[in-house]
């Protein structure tokens, strides 16, 4: 049987070096642990303050736009909605239009605990900011809303 040539690791540094994906990875994960830590005395997390942030809608959104907007499936999304409904948070309703489709909505309390970490997020976001150069943060978003 013949021996598998060894991939060079040369390779693996460039790869390391060069690779979107794991950079965006590395990014979004440091980004992740620090508006967790900032969130945590509340009890949330930062994909939660997220989910919550994208139901507060004049009119309450259905499934599939949450689900799109945070680019997740259903089923995650459902998952995702589980504590949060159980917390009392979130309520998740028949759409009267479509018995098949759910609508999303806040509670009185989701809303409350929203206005408790907004300014949280805003000053986490406030002190990451200041370590871009002026403009520089507004091209990174750019180029994320590219990617994604």
């Amino acid at each position: 049987m013949a021996r598998a040539k060894k991939f060079p690791f040369e390779t693996t540094l460039l790869v390391r070096d060069c690779c979107l994906c794991l950079h965006m990875q590395r990014a979004a994960r440091n980004l992740a642990r620090i508006f967790d830590d900032v969130l945590r005395p509340l009890d949330l997390t930062n994909g939660q303050f997220s989910l919550l942030m994208s139901l507060n809608r004049p009119q309450p959104p259905g499934m599939k736009d949450v689900a799109s907007l945070l680019a997740m499936d259903r089923t995650t999304l459902t998952a995702a909605l589980k504590p949060l409904e159980r917390r009392g948070l979130v309520i998740i309703e028949q759409d009267p239009e479509d018995k098949r489709s759910r609508l999303l909505s806040l509670t009185e309390e989701g809303h409350q605990l929203l206005n408790a970490a907004f300014p949280l997020w805003q000053q986490t976001h406030e002190e990451i900011e200041k370590e871009f150069a002026e403009g520089e943060v507004d091209k990174l978003r750019a180029h994320l809303r590219a990617l994604s």
